[in-house]
Parts: C-alpha cells; structure tokens; sequence
C-alpha cells in the first residue's frame, strides 16, 4: 500500500441529520465552522446533513412520494391523449 496518502488530522465530529434531528458522534476530517454541545458535555464540530440511515428511504423501509410541479399530472395528461 501507498504510505502518507490518507489525511492524519482526524477528530471528532457529531453528523446531524436535519430531516428528523438524529445526530451521531464520529471521527471526521470534513472542515467546518458550526458547533454544538454533544451529550457529554463537550463541544464538537457539527455538519448537517441532509439524509442519513435513520430518514433513507432504502434503509426505513418507507418510501416517500413528493409530486413536484405537478410532474405525475403532466404525465398522465400527455399519455391519456393516446389512449
């Protein structure tokens, strides 16, 4: 293996997923200016997320349906001509 090729300034830092406020604490080297105060009392650096494990649909099970601009309605417009 190739030495010095991966990043050494390692710390940690809580991922916030912002679609339901689930937070997690891990070892990171993503740069950021925010914080938050962790359960332990300390402070760490945050980086809000938009999706995790706990709000994807793949691993919930759920799916979710968002109609944006109407997309279905154009859908079924153009194609009931046809028929």
């Amino acid at each position: 293996m190739k030495k010095d090729i991966h990043p050494k300034n390692y710390r940690l830092v809580v991922f916030k997923d912002m679609s339901n406020d689930y937070a997690f604490l891990t070892r990171s080297t993503a740069a950021t200016s925010e914080t938050i105060k962790w359960e332990d009392g300390n402070e760490y650096p945050l980086i809000k997320v938009e999706i995790s494990h706990t709000s994807h649909p793949f691993y919930t099970g759920k799916s979710m349906f968002v109609d944006t601009a109407g997309r279905i309605e154009k859908f079924r417009n153009r194609y009931a001509k046809k028929q």
